[in-house]
């Protein structure tokens, strides 16, 4: 069809739309078929990786008949028969892979068929990743590869092995180590199950559901639409995935709400971007990468989330207080009363929403149910009470339930495509020895120090993060930086959340802080100006890794009495530093005072086993601390005596 002032619009043929649609369905039903057990019970037995070497074909071939090779991620215009090709070769490739997969991986019998595999699969993956996922990580996957074949020739203790390109193409392809590793594993069954459990709940109307039910609780208080946006996108955010996605569900509705109740758009853009990183870190679903994570130390998922509690209590708690500081500073107000939902409606129009979440975490906690398998009961609770009940009136029927498949599976296919690179990147590492001589030589340049191998490995990650995806930056640093502070002697758990602390930090850390430039581009700010905004109330990311490194009883690893402590002095500390960073404590104050609060807020919040005599620095900075807040009650009280005398004057 034509109209008068615009070229003909492309229609796709109906075959080729049913064929995507339906491998993007099939991808979660995969999962689901996996996680049920459903091949073993009508006699089919086959190794995991054959399994994932499927999904993995099926999710190449839908790259490259969905995503084009141009900026974008939907085609306007048909696909080209080199996409059909490519799609076609990484389907037939991966479908050899699991076929012959007990076989070739096995022994190394390279076999011209064994190598071609190789050659072919490995850059259809770096495409694919290119094309969903962005060139950075693409960038560093064929690092990687050239790394692997010129290992031997770095110098001293970083040489490596000498690797042929036919060895190096054959281990990736069929060593269990590589592309068809543990990320790649872990996101054909997990991953998939939390984003089709994500996706429901969205869908049936969860999103709606969580920023009314923060609109009702904090509306009502000075700022309250900062505070709407930090809860609203701390519970969507622990299901999206990603920061990126979760920015941009949940900016949509909360940026132009804080823009209109007198937040700047650049502070607006901030505060979502850095609550939207957060809710990453916040259990009992923490994203993606905690998952992973839970793989690379081979505990319970159970131990990470308890773990990773306090410290994502502490880092929100610094956003809201400064977001509340900053409130009183520039006189925003609460919401008005007749945009505030009642509590009571929202939870007698949403009641059933909290239920599938108490499914998941029993599961997980309680049952000792396989993390996917907990995702999809928590699933069959989602898509009953959309089906049945919905929030208010969003309900699921028969198109919108296929939805929920189809876009989970369009939407994991960035992790699909960076797994396999993070596959490589570990392949690479394993097959020259470089992965110990890396870690040694990073504990050399710290010169031994844990603190300063500390701030080594904080900047690398940053750096190393900067344009990622949450689940490529975790896995890249994982691979790379995490083994060097075990090897020092650093507990692995607390070493994995450092690294996944400050991986997450180059969210919203300049120059490159996609988190940050996502809200910008809904708040109609300036990238970098928003982005150093993110820094600024997103900053006690940046020091708490350190208190749960020196500090085991921040990671629930202490006695009951030393965990009050140690928490109840850090919430103090933040509070000081919000105050001197904002410029207001229970009053404006000046310069001066805010120096002073920054000193005490940062000796409280030294951790007491960092240094002989650590305890002495956090009495000094409770006691100057306690000192500028008596004096600015103090000098609030005589204003307020004087504005009264003043105002009884003049009547």
């Amino acid at each position: 069809m034509e109209t008068p002032d615009s070229s003909p619009v492309y229609r796709r043929p109906a075959v080729l739309s049913a064929l995507i649609s339906c491998l993007a369905i099939s991808l979660p039903l995969g999962t689901i078929i996996w996680a049920f057990d459903l091949l073993r019970r009508v006699g089919v037995l086959i190794y995991p990786e054959q399994f994932g070497a499927v999904m993995l074909g099926l999710a190449t071939a839908l790259v490259f008949l969905h995503t084009p090779a141009s900026a974008g991620r939907e085609r306007n215009g048909p696909i080209p028969w080199y996409d059909m090709v490519f799609a076609a070769l990484g389907l037939a490739t991966c479908l050899f892979v699991a076929l012959r997969f007990p076989e070739f991986s096995t022994a190394a019998l390279k076999t011209p068929a064994s190598l071609v595999a190789g050659f072919i699969l490995v850059p259809l993956l770096l495409e694919g990743a290119r094309r969903t996922a962005g060139l950075p990580i693409m960038l560093v996957a064929a690092a990687f590869l050239l790394l692997g074949l010129t290992a031997y020739l770095l110098p001293g203790d970083l040489m490596g092995r000498k690797v042929s390109v036919n060895s190096l193409a054959y281990y990736l392809t069929w060593n269990t180590s590589a592309i068809l590793g543990t990320p790649t594993m872990i996101v054909v069954t997990v991953v998939v199950a939390f984003v089709l459990f994500g996706q429901g709940l969205f869908l049936s109307g969860g999103s709606g559901f969580f920023t009314d039910i923060a609109m009702a609780l904090m509306g009502r208080y000075r700022g309250g639409q900062a505070k709407i946006a930090i809860i609203a996108s701390a519970l969507f955010g622990t299901i999206s995935g990603s920061v990126v996605a979760n920015v941009v569900s949940t900016g949509v509705v909360t940026i132009p709400m804080m823009k209109r109740a007198g937040y700047r758009p650049h502070v607006a853009a901030a505060v979502e971007a850095v609550a939207s990183t957060g809710g990453q870190l916040m259990p009992p679903v923490m994203g993606v990468a905690a998952f992973l994570m839970a793989e690379f130390l081979q505990v319970p998922y159970a131990t990470i989330a308890v773990a990773a509690l306090i410290p994502a209590v502490i880092y929100f708690a610094a956003l809201f207080i400064q977001i509340d500081l900053e409130a009183a500073r520039h006189g925003i107000q609460r919401v008005p009363e007749s945009d505030i939902p009642r509590t009571l409606d929202v939870l007698k129009a949403g009641w059933f929403i909290p239920i599938p979440f108490a499914i998941l975490i029993a599961g997980i906690f309680w049952l000792n149910f396989s993390l996917d398998l907990a995702a999809l009961y928590a699933l069959v609770a989602v898509l009953v009470s959309g089906m049945v009940l919905g929030y208010r009136g969003q309900r699921l029927n028969r198109r919108s339930l296929i939805d929920v498949f189809r876009t989970t599976g369009l939407g994991v296919l960035d992790i699909f495509m960076i797994a396999p690179l993070a596959g490589i990147v570990i392949g690479v590492l394993n097959i020259t020895g470089l992965s110990f001589s890396l870690a040694l030589s990073l504990v050399a340049l710290a010169g031994g120090s844990v603190i300063g191998l500390l701030l080594l490995t904080g900047g690398v990650s940053i750096v190393l993060g900067m344009g990622m995806p949450t689940v490529g930056v975790y896995i890249l640093l994982a691979t790379l930086v995490a083994p060097a502070l075990i090897q020092i002697g650093i507990d692995p758990l607390a070493a994995h959340l450092f690294i996944f602390y400050y991986g997450m930090l180059s969210m919203i850390t300049p120059p490159v802080a996609i988190g940050a430039f996502a809200a910008a581009s809904i708040s109609g700010s300036r990238a970098m100006q928003t982005g150093f905004a993110a820094v600024r109330f997103g900053w006690s990311a940046f020091v708490i890794p350190f208190l749960f490194i020196f500090s085991d009883s921040m990671l629930l690893r202490g006695g009951p009495v030393e965990t009050v402590i140690d928490v109840a002095t850090a919430l103090a500390a933040v509070w000081l530093i919000a105050a001197g960073f904002t410029g207001y404590s229970v009053r404006r104050i000046g310069a001066a005072q805010r120096i002073g609060f920054v000193i005490a807020g940062a000796c409280l919040l030294i951790p007491v086993n960092l240094f002989g005599g650590s305890h002495l620095l956090n009495l000094v900075g409770l006691a100057v601390g306690g000192a500028l807040l008596a004096f600015d009650l103090t000098q609030r009280r005589v204003h307020t005596a004087e504005t009264l005398a003043q105002k009884e004057l003049r009547t």
